[in-house]
């Protein structure tokens, strides 16, 4: 009885083990695994975490493979591991002498940066803003008139058409007829007609029409290279799953002339077992993951639309706790035929009384509802949402289409009217 209550208590020490190195193995995207494992692996001089893409060098001999390693990282892995600098960074850059002279004038320039949305628009109520950091609205508008110098073109405009006057400065010199024009175009969008016959109208457009709207826009449309986790395939109409191997460390245990009847060699054994156990843990995980979401989603993975799915039914399936679960999805991805995807996109509120409209399929809608829209009469919220319903069947509030549109990038039906008035002209 008191042998199998000790080998229960060992099985037990064991998994604990395994379970506290599983947990941040589980945690981390697959670009930081490695590091992670290196962490775990820094007092253990019979480990070494190679990176997968190094996996043949386990058959060289170890002497030759500091120079192998040297040589295995390829293009494309240092491009999907490269990052540029954010958009706030880069604006954080700028604020300097000779522009930003004084200390006062550097504090309201950060203030504003904090307060500029990502689409590069300073859209805040200016003399909240002003109280809120203790200065006066002239002298926050005196800094924030001289972003029209910074890059990217644009950026600190409270609106499209401010950007617009931002963006002119760098087209054209004052005194230039063109650029005279294009500002009475600018400030006078609305009626944009009436300068048709004005003999230098179609310079003027031509340099509006390459204004970045938003200012922002090359900062959003930047590609990240991402890795993913999981690549679920469509092969004569069956789905196969698989994990992305080739990224995995690998963990090289070598125990040399170590002599296992040490306590410190066994202890660093048994870490290295653990670390072992851990990275399969991880592996099994997002494997289960993923045969799940393709079992749920397996119309979206076939052409159709992302069904309501939870992120509790997927934890009480796989036996794990809410919480667990969502940091094992976190900041990783799947690629299919449709693109790569965050795991996390693939879980959707249901709407309706049915529950089995997904709010991602009413996002997909809402962006095709704009695509087609007239653009001389775009859709106002309150119409798209007429449409939403009628199609779907479900009440859903103008608030709810307001930020499901932002949440796409996609302009105001006003901002979309001037912007198709450019591209009409």
């Amino acid at each position: 009885m008191k042998m199998k209550l000790r080998q229960n208590v060992a099985v037990k020490q064991k998994l604990s083990q395994t379970m506290r190195q599983w947990l941040p193995v589980l945690q981390a995207d697959i670009s930081a695994l490695k590091e992670i494992l290196d962490d775990l692996a820094k007092e253990n001089p019979f480990v070494e975490v190679l990176p997968g893409n190094e996996v043949r060098a386990l058959s060289k001999p170890k002497k030759d493979r500091e120079a192998y390693r040297k040589n295995a990282v390829t293009d494309e892995i240092e491009a999907m591991h490269s990052k540029g600098e954010s958009f706030y960074d880069v604006l954080r850059k700028q604020i300097a002498p000779p522009l930003f002279l004084t200390q006062k004038s550097q504090r309201i320039a950060h203030a504003i940066i904090d307060h500029i949305n990502p689409n590069g628009y300073f859209d805040v109520d200016i003399e909240k803003f002003a109280k809120q950091i203790g200065e006066s609205v002239e002298d926050v508008e005196q800094v924030r008139k001289k972003f029209r110098y910074l890059e990217p073109a644009g950026v600190g405009a409270t609106d499209l058409l401010e950007s617009f006057l931002f963006q002119l400065d760098d087209y054209a010199p004052d005194d230039d007829e063109v650029y005279r024009c294009a500002k009475q175009i600018i400030e006078d969008f609305e009626n944009i007609e009436k300068y048709q016959k004005h003999p230098k109208f179609k310079e003027a457009v031509r340099i509006i029409r390459k204004f970045h709207t938003p200012p922002a826009i090359e900062y959003q449309q930047e590609e990240v290279q991402i890795i993913p986790d999981i690549f679920i395939e469509n092969i004569n109409g069956q789905l196969k799953v698989r994990l992305n191997e080739s990224y995995y460390p690998v963990i090289d245990f070598d125990l040399g002339d170590a002599d296992t009847k040490f306590k410190f060699v066994r202890e660093k054994i048994k870490n290295a077992k653990s670390m072992v156990d851990a990275l399969e843990m991880r592996k099994g995980t997002l494997m289960k993951i993923a045969l799940t979401i393709v079992d749920y989603q397996y119309d979206f993975f076939t052409g159709g639309a992302i069904k309501p799915m939870k992120l509790d039914d997927l934890a009480q399936e796989l036996g794990h706790h809410h919480s667990t679960i969502s940091r094992a999805i976190a900041n990783k991805y799947i690629s299919c035929d449709r693109g790569i995807f965050p795991i996390k996109s693939f879980f959707s509120t249901g709407l309706g009384e049915d529950g089995e409209t997904s709010n991602a399929e009413i996002k997909e809608f809402i962006k095709e509802v704009i695509k087609n829209e007239d653009r001389k009469k775009p859709l106002s919220d309150n119409k798209i949402m007429e449409k939403v319903e009628e199609r779907f069947g479900i009440r859903i509030g103008r608030r709810t289409v307001t930020k499901y549109r932002m949440q796409a990038n996609i302009a105001s039906s006003s901002e979309r009217k001037k912007l198709y008035k450019l591209e009409i002209s």
